[in-house]
C-alpha cells in the first residue's frame, strides 16, 4: 500500500527509471552464504538473483513498518547480504506506524546503510497513525505527505547525480581486483 503510493509519486516526477521491489519476491532465507558479502563469492541462486537485482540501481527509498522500536528483521537481512552493491548509493526512507511514524526504523536502517556505504539523505517522509490513512487497503495520502515525498526524491536525484562519478570510480576499481 505504502510502497505502491511512493512508486507512484516517483514514476510521475520522471527523474528516475522506477523499480518497485518487494522482498517476498526473493525468498531471501535468514543470511546463509558461507562467506561474508564483502567476498563477493556468493554460493545461493537467491543471493546471485538479489545481487543482480541491487547492482542494477543507482538509488533506493526503503519503506519500512516499526515494530518494536526498529525495522522488520527481513529489511535488515536484505541488506546484510550484499555489501558491494549497496556502496555509494542514495538511499530515501518512507517509514509509517503509529505515533512515531516508523521514525526509529528509518533511523535505525539509515545506521545499517552507512556501514554499507550508502548514503541516507536526510529528508524522510514519516507517516504518523498510518492506519487512519488507509481506506479499502489503499493509502490517502495528505497534502503534506505527497509534498515530503517529492521534497525527498528531489533531494534522492541529486545525491544520485552527485554520487555517479564516485560510484563509477568505486566499481571499475573493485572489479579491477583492487
Amino acid at each position: 500500500m505504502i510502497a505502491n503510493w511512493i512508486f507512484n509519486v516517483a514514476q510521475g516526477l520522471e527523474r528516475f527509471e522506477v523499480e518497485l521491489t518487494d522482498l517476498v519476491e526473493f525468498k531471501l532465507p535468514l543470511f546463509d552464504e558461507p562467506h561474508h558479502p564483502m567476498r563477493r563469492q556468493y554460493q545461493h541462486e537467491h543471493t546471485k538473483s538479489w545481487s543482480k537485482h541491487v547492482n542494477r540501481a543507482d538509488a533506493f527509498v526503503f519503506v519500512t513498518p516499526e515494530y518494536n522500536y526498529g525495522p522488520p528483521p527481513s529489511l535488515l537481512n536484505a541488506l546484510d547480504y550484499l555489501y558491494f552493491e549497496w556502496n555509494y548509493k542514495p538511499a530515501g526512507f518512507v517509514s509509517y506506524g503509529g505515533v512515531s511514524a516508523g521514525m526509529r526504523s528509518s533511523a535505525r536502517t539509515a545506521m545499517t546503510a552507512t556501514t554499507l556505504r550508502m548514503m541516507p539523505i536526510p529528508e524522510t517522509v514519516s507517516l504518523p497513525n498510518v492506519m487512519a490513512q488507509l481506506k479499502d487497503g489503499v493509502f490517502a495520502a495528505n497534502e503534506l505527505n505527497v509534498k515530503g515525498a517529492g521534497l525527498m526524491l528531489a533531494e534522492l536525484a541529486k545525491w544520485e547525480e552527485a554520487l555517479r562519478s564516485l560510484r563509477a570510480q568505486h566499481r571499475a576499481t573493485v572489479l579491477a581486483g583492487g
